[in-house]
């Protein structure tokens, strides 16, 4: 069979959505880190969303791939001429393809640093944009101050021969284009952080101060870093959706994205070096992001935590099943509607019953097979910045935190590596011996998991936090989650 690439676009189905735009006339404009699942159901759609309008021809994408798992996607992507299949899957069964054709270059760093140097440099790249997950950003969990010993930016803030972090190229870039008197380009973060421009502004700045403060000082000065909000459920490609995707098209797609059919994202309007006209692709252009974004991280991010411990106890294995499952739901709305919704500001044009109505609808959609796995991986990046300032904020006006102390219990539980039926759990977090290590003490001294300040503070001392948490880890190892959550929700 051949393979997805421009050769072949003309030769697939009438009702598979291509590029029908001269992709080589298409220049560059951003230059993304980090494309993953997310990034290509997302942002890379946007563009060709605006390519397909006759928009953005000088916003094309570079890809860049930092990590030793991206080699995979040069070798997926690169064969294909960089295009891809968008496979939206819809809760009533109908299943929608799309090639999407607006990444025009994906380069693999550890291979060729040069190269993104160069592109980075060019003054054709006035957006470089990030999906490098909450742990890339090099932050303390608790304090949220710069951590230097991560991963990567260790080696280079010790002089790396080059960059290996994106923070690495993005401040050796902001150098040499200084140098050559070439304008700053703008940094675009799309994680799941609060404030993630500021975030990213900071970290960034941080970085570039223990290389060269006066560099430092010059991308304080020069570099805007507008905040967003993304929102999209985008799963782990699973090889059944290689073999539809292939299946439909009649060719290869070696990796096909699929996703939900919700699409949302909401960027801070400030980019002085120029932007592609995304509001006439579906994308709210604001003067302030945030009650757009607490929203969806309280709500839609931290209900993710909420359904998938205990989903993964009560022994389900994908999303839609937990969604089946009454009590889980009843926790779920219960934590948003007692607990989360009352820490939010009004959002513009929003009404939250409804959205979170929605969002148990999208969690719902049993065709796209998300799994309790995914949402549950990384946790100790996430749990912190979606979950823990709900119950801080709470606990500032004495407001409930029960249904978060029960979710924080789960994982707790959930990091015990075992589940109720005795059968390994496949623990994934940068913490993972450490927090298996700590959760395996817990049965003898219950309250070990939350004295971990790096990840909790001062919350396994507040009386009102632990008495809740501990009472529903004893009832998980004594009763089981299932009789846990009926307890907890009578």
């Amino acid at each position: 069979m051949k393979r997805l690439s421009q050769e072949v676009l003309s030769q697939l189905p009438t009702d598979v959505v291509i590029p029908r735009y001269d992709r080589s006339t298409i220049t560059p404009g951003i230059l993304h880190f980090g494309v993953g699942a997310f990034h290509r159901s997302h942002q890379a759609l946007t563009i060709d969303r605006l390519l397909t309008q006759g928009l953005a021809q000088d916003w094309g994408i570079v890809g860049v791939g930092l990590l030793q798992s991206d080699k995979r996607m040069s070798d997926s992507l690169n064969p294909q001429d960089c295009l891809y299949t968008l496979i939206t899957k819809h809760p009533d069964g109908q299943v929608h393809y799309q090639v999407i054709g607006s990444i025009i270059e994906y380069l693999y760093a550890p291979e060729n640093p040069d190269a993104v140097l160069a592109r980075l440099v060019d003054p054709a790249i006035r957006i470089v944009s990030l999906t490098i997950t909450e742990g890339g950003y090099s932050f303390d969990r608790v304090t949220g101050e710069f951590d230097p010993t991560t991963l990567g930016v260790a080696e280079d803030l010790q002089g790396s021969p080059h960059p290996i972090s994106a923070f690495g190229y993005i401040v050796e870039g902001l150098r040499r284009r200084r140098a050559n008197g070439t304008p700053a380009f703008t940094v675009q973060s799309c994680d799941n952080i609060q404030g993630n421009g500021e975030v990213a502004k900071k970290m960034i700045i941080e970085f570039a101060n223990r290389k060269d403060p006066e560099l430092a000082e010059w991308i304080s000065a020069h570099v805007v870093f507008p905040s967003s909000m993304v929102d999209r459920i985008t799963p782990v490609t699973a090889s059944a959706d290689i073999e539809l995707a292939s299946k439909k098209l009649g060719v290869e797609d070696h990796w096909p994205v699929p996703c939900e059919p919700f699409f949302q994202w909401v960027v801070e309007d400030h980019f002085p070096t120029g932007r592609p006209p995304f509001e006439k692709a579906e994308v709210q252009m604001v003067s302030d992001v945030m009650p757009y974004e607490l929203m969806k991280l309280r709500l839609l991010n931290a209900s993710h935590q909420g359904l998938c411990y205990f989903g993964r106890l009560s022994g389900y294995t994908y999303v839609h099943e937990v969604m089946q499952d009454p009590l889980i739901v009843m926790l779920l709305r219960r934590y948003m509607d007692e607990e989360a919704t009352p820490t939010l500001a009004p959002v513009p044009g929003v009404d939250l019953k409804e959205y979170k109505d929605q969002l148990i609808e999208r969690f719902s959609n049993s065709q796209v097979l998300d799994t309790v796995a995914r949402l549950a991986a990384e946790s100790s990046d996430r749990i912190p910045k979606w979950l823990l300032p709900v119950v801080r904020e709470q606990l500032k006006v004495n407001g409930p935190v029960e249904l978060s102390a029960a979710i924080v219990a789960s994982w707790a539980r959930y990091d015990e590596g075992i589940d109720e039926q005795g059968n390994p759990i496949e623990v994934v977090d940068p913490l993972r011996d450490e927090l298996i290590a700590i959760a395996k003490t817990q049965r003898e001294n219950p309250i070990a998991f939350i004295q971990n300040t790096k990840l909790f503070g001062d919350l396994g001392s507040n009386p009102s936090f632990t008495k809740p948490y501990l009472a529903v880890l004893n009832s998980l190892h004594v009763d089981g989650a299932q009789k846990t959550l009926k307890g907890l929700l009578s």
